[in-house]
């Protein structure tokens, strides 16, 4: 389903990223970079980061059901054709403008949503001595193609924020584009959006003391076990 885009000529400056949405995708950025720097020689701190990130998705599926207008599933779910096409329009420089995420950076989002629902998965796993060897090089497989699709995603943003001259990079840190005023967020969710991260932080901090028997292993635990 094709989005209609939204004139660039338009002066006003609009929100279209609430915090929550901004927040959780620095958070998920920052935790999958210390995830891959740190799987190596520091466990405790990968197993947080993946922790982290797999409580990231979570609160990203419900927001992609209850949260603002951009950031709900609804307003960026395109065909292959559209994408398609989109894609091909960006060499020719007549690519549409999207006020919320574009035909390629939502495939984008959901590729990689998929990808970190399949990191955490396959890395608990593997903290509870599951699969062997196979599911380690799965997971570190896993790992690698979410890092392509992330340098993917930096690409089509630098092209993007070239061709509409806009910073794409500072619009997820301010959250404002230019747009027709009433194309911007009305309302607030910033008490649904607390509870929700609440929420995420009380399950992360129960999976890292080990808390939820059958689901988690304390980090330590698991650290002492892997240098054994």
């Amino acid at each position: 389903m094709q989005r209609e885009g939204s004139d660039i000529n338009n002066t006003a400056l609009v929100t279209v990223w609430d915090p929550l949405i901004r927040l959780f995708h620095w958070s998920l950025a920052s935790a999958f970079v210390v995830s891959w720097w740190t799987g190596e020689e520091y466990y405790d701190l990968h197993l947080q980061a993946g922790y982290a990130a797999l409580g990231l998705v979570c609160l990203r599926l419900v927001l992609g059901f209850f949260g603002s207008k951009h950031a709900r599933f609804s307003d960026f779910v395109y065909s292959p054709r559209v994408t398609i096409s989109y894609l091909f329009s960006l060499p020719r420089g007549n690519a549409k403008r999207y006020l919320g995420h574009n035909p390629a950076g939502s495939w984008a989002i959901f590729t990689l949503l998929v990808l970190a629902a399949l990191s955490g998965a396959t890395g608990w796993l593997v903290l509870q001595d599951f699969g062997g060897k196979w599911l380690e090089e799965l997971h570190e497989g896993v790992a690698s193609a979410m890092l392509a699709v992330v340098l993917l995603h930096v690409a089509g943003v630098v092209v993007s924020s070239w061709l509409h001259r806009e910073n794409l990079v500072l619009s997820m840190i301010s959250g404002m584009k230019r747009a027709r005023p009433e194309d911007g967020l009305r309302g607030s969710l910033r008490i649904v959006g607390i509870a929700l991260l609440v929420a995420v932080l009380a399950f992360w901090v129960a999976a890292l003391r080990g808390d939820l028997p059958g689901l988690t292993a304390p980090v330590a635990e698991y650290a002492q076990k892997h240098d054994d």
